[in-house]
């Protein structure tokens, strides 16, 4: 259950804001519908979860960002370009903001700043006090579980039209719940808290839409709590395109600061 305490600190701002510039969608279709088969076992239900994860090799669009911390709130679209399982460019307006990850580097410049990090997931990693990867960024935004659900049992109830599932042995530092969605089997939320720490993260994939023939989220809701702190982020996807050429301009501009770790 390692995977699981690789996220539980996912929501310091600056890491906050890399995931949050990393999507875009389409509103094509939005889907809605979809009644839940209380015959369905857990290992059907996460079984038919993997068989229908998103076979896109390439994204492009826009994505609508607002973010509040409780005192403050700020409003931003940026494009996104995304290469699956390979790489994820994102560009605020006028390339203020650039970013640039991969399964093995992340880099991001800030113009504003005039700062720049460029190296591996330590950065992340260090920041967030544990190991975060690639693919954890990448299925939070497809709406994919951010942990393997198949390396564990868990018991199934109907819960909001929704299979809700939770591990049948429960961890003694945190808490997880999923719900999934039964028209796709797409993540309709996502819950991890550590209950001693007064520390939970919450994904809710408020709609899904269709582009093409892939389910992909169309707005998503995060809300990042700790004993002292409350942040809220909400993502609309606009203008997704699939599966056309993509490319990835990213140069660090000359002179800028380096961001140590």
């Amino acid at each position: 259950m390692t995977n699981v305490l690789k996220i539980f600190k996912i929501w310091p701002l600056r890491l906050i804001t890399l995931i949050l510039l990393v999507t875009s969608c389409k509103s094509t279709k939005v889907i809605t519908e979809g009644s839940v088969n209380d015959k369905l076992t857990a290992k059907s239900v996460i079984k038919s979860h993997y068989l229908n994860e998103s076979q896109f090799s390439a994204l492009q669009g826009k994505m609508k960002i607002n973010y509040s911390d409780g005192e403050s709130s700020q409003s931003v679209s940026v494009s996104l370009r995304m290469k699956k399982d390979e790489a994820i460019w994102l560009s605020a307006p006028l390339g203020i903001v650039k970013a640039y990850i991969t399964p093995d580097r992340v880099s991001f410049y800030n113009k504003l700043e005039n700062e720049y990090f460029d190296g591996d997931f330590s950065y992340l990693s260090n920041l967030l006090g544990t190991e975060v990867d690639f693919s954890i960024l990448q299925n939070l935004l497809i709406g994919q579980a951010i942990i393997d659900l198949r390396d564990e049992k868990y018991t199934i109830d109907i819960e909001e039209d929704t299979y809700r599932l939770t591990p049948k042995l429960p961890g003694e530092l945190y808490k997880i719940l999923f719900r999934i969605e039964p028209k796709n089997f797409k993540m309709n939320l996502q819950q991890l808290s550590q209950p001693i720490e007064q520390r939970l993260l919450q994904i809710t994939y408020q709609n899904y839409q269709q582009i093409d023939n892939e389910i992909l989220p169309n707005q998503i809701y995060i809300k990042a709590l700790t004993k002292d702190s409350e942040n809220t982020i909400e993502m609309e996807f606009r203008n997704i395109e699939l599966n056309g050429a993509v490319n990835f301009p990213y140069s660090i501009p000359k002179g800028f600061k380096k961001i140590e770790l």
